[in-house]
């Protein structure tokens, strides 16, 4: 059986919602309540394979997120590659 490493305020997490969507982002703070997220991406599936887009095309890209608690099945710490793909992709530094 796998265990993984509990994430921490600050990384990169991955969070599956009810819908089905699965969200990349910086976490800022849990509570019971909510999530707040920095820059939230969703994984999208294209000719290359996997990809991230915006959460939301309407805000800020820079917005920080509350997810409702209620909305989300399960949060794990984000695959290193994905890690780095997203961080790439949000501030431009290549890791």
């Amino acid at each position: 059986m796998l265990i993984e490493t509990p994430y921490k305020v600050g990384e990169t997490v991955s969070l599956k919602l009810t819908s089905g969507e699965e969200v990349v982002a910086r976490l800022e703070e849990e509570t019971s309540e909510a999530y707040t997220l920095h820059k939230p991406m969703v994984l999208v599936a294209g000719q290359q394979g996997l990809g991230l887009a915006p959460f939301m095309f309407s805000v800020s890209q820079d917005a920080k997120f509350k997810v409702n608690a209620r909305v989300v099945t399960c949060v794990l710490k984000t695959e290193k590659e994905l890690a780095s793909q997203y961080t790439q992709q949000t501030t431009g530094i290549a890791v």
